[in-house]
């Protein structure tokens, strides 16, 4: 029988290969301790969170949240309670994992180990769409390399993204970009020149009249179509029923690449991503610090085909001194071994209890504002109509949300500091935390009125 890398137990006695995928593509014999013990050392400790004899403000931190951190001190209090982050990292099992790798493997080698090959076996299994990839440090580097593989296989140059979209700031990505870009009202960037962006077309979210009308006026000429299927750097926003298998129709039609950057998607909506999640198989898939349990890590791959353009078997060129390496890839692998369909269970019912609760209060309070929830991620819109694209995005009342991030940070919670972000719960959050953060949102939409 395939040995499942999701199970609970030890690796059974004996097995010295791992056959994770349905087409049986390892065969190659991996160590039989994949999952290595904690130390003595580490054992029973948690180490990621330190003890606050030795704790120290972090230069930089938003002046709430170093408040927030040195009342919880006086008062011996709990620290902030983080539902920002979507690097997925922290927990005590990944930190003693990572601690007692490090004392045995080092940092930087250049080269991949054998944990390398286990965490691409390990994310082949769970997407089973990346045939072949490569792993890089972040996912600028990933959404950046897949597009230059997808230019080379298919000789265009053109490529489509989506208006609001974030995929990293990369000199050609940074035309209408969302995240911190939208948050600030910036079209682009200082310093990419016009040439850097001339071959990138920009559509909104959810219009597939708009993405028709991208091929008809440049016929033969798209590479690739890049998009993150669940935006989340708007805010989180839901494609419609027909969106992704229509736009995955008009890719094939046109003989054009569809890249789904699941940064924050991948690992997170479930296990195999938001592919998994629609049914909608992308050409290439690009990863981030999910893939790294929170550390520097990217991933991009897809079509072994696709994947063959890139060097040392194609003419495609891409490198890095860091890519993949042991640090990044053990907290990786240490992530990834608890997100079994147990873990997306507890997952889904966190975040359903938070969409339901949240709405309730929004009604209760009167407040003109709407939750908008996939799986762990969510984001509170200040507006009553449907968010759909960033054009519905911008009509929030991003003063009213400053209000409500900042009365929110005032009873322990931090959010994304913008309205055009997503926030995050994890496995490290409970119910408890999540009535926590209902009970402060209600006090401080009664407030903010």
């Amino acid at each position: 029988m395939p040995y499942n890398p999701f199970s609970r137990g030890p690796l059974p006695v004996g097995v010295r290969t791992m056959d994770w995928s349905d087409a049986g593509r390892s065969g190659r014999p991996l160590p039989t301790e994949v999952w290595y013990p904690a130390s003595e050392e580490f054992r029973g400790k948690d180490v990621a969170e330190g003890t606050r004899d030795n704790y120290e403000l972090v230069p930089g931190l938003p002046p709430g949240w170093q408040e927030a951190v040195r009342d919880a001190e006086a008062r011996k209090g709990p620290f902030p309670l983080v539902v920002f982050s979507h690097g997925f990292g922290g927990h005590r099992r990944q930190s003693t994992f990572l601690c007692t790798h490090l004392a045995s493997h080092g940092y930087v080698v250049a080269a991949v180990d054998h944990t390398g090959n286990t965490i691409v076996e390990m994310v082949q299994f769970m997407m089973p769409s990346m045939e072949k990839l490569r792993l890089v440090s972040s996912g600028t580097e990933a959404t950046m390399s897949a597009l230059r593989a997808a230019r080379g296989f298919t000789k265009r140059d053109k490529i489509v993204k989506i208006d609001g979209g974030y995929h990293g700031h990369s000199d050609g990505l940074l035309a209408a970009a969302g995240s911190g870009a939208v948050t600030l009202g910036l079209p682009g960037s200082a310093g990419v020149p016009k040439s850097a962006v001339a071959d990138t077309i920009v559509v909104p979210f959810n219009d597939l009249d708009a993405m028709r009308a991208a091929f008809e006026d440049n016929p033969g000429q798209i590479a690739a179509v890049i998009l993150e299927p669940i935006p989340a750097n708007m805010g989180v926003v839901l494609p419609r029923p027909a969106y992704l298998p229509v736009l995955r129709s008009i890719c094939d039609e046109h003989g054009t690449l569809l890249v789904f950057d699941e940064v924050i998607t991948g690992f997170r909506v479930a296990r195999g991503g938001a592919q998994q999640l629609f049914g909608v198989r992308p050409d290439l898939t690009c990863l981030g610090k999910i893939a790294g349990g929170g550390l520097p890590l990217g991933i991009y791959g897809g079509r072994g085909d696709v994947m063959d353009v890139v060097a040392p078997q194609g003419p495609v060129y891409q490198a890095g001194t860091l890519s993949g390496n042991p640090v990044a890839v053990a907290a990786g692998l240490a992530t990834l071994k608890r997100l079994d369909e147990r873990a997306f269970i507890a997952l889904e019912g966190l975040g359903r209890a938070l969409e339901d609760e949240l709405a309730r209060v929004v009604r209760r309070t009167g407040a003109k504002a709407r939750v908008q929830r996939v799986g762990s991620a969510f984001t509170l819109f200040f507006t009553a109509e449907e968010v759909v694209d960033l054009a519905s995005a911008k009509k929030s009342d991003t003063a009213q949300f400053a209000k409500f991030f900042h009365g929110m940070l005032e009873r322990g919670f931090l959010l994304p500091p913008a309205q055009f972000e997503a926030a995050f719960l994890s496995m490290a959050h409970t119910l408890e935390d999540v009535q926590g953060f209902v009970t402060a949102a209600r006090e401080v939409l009664m407030a903010i009125k």
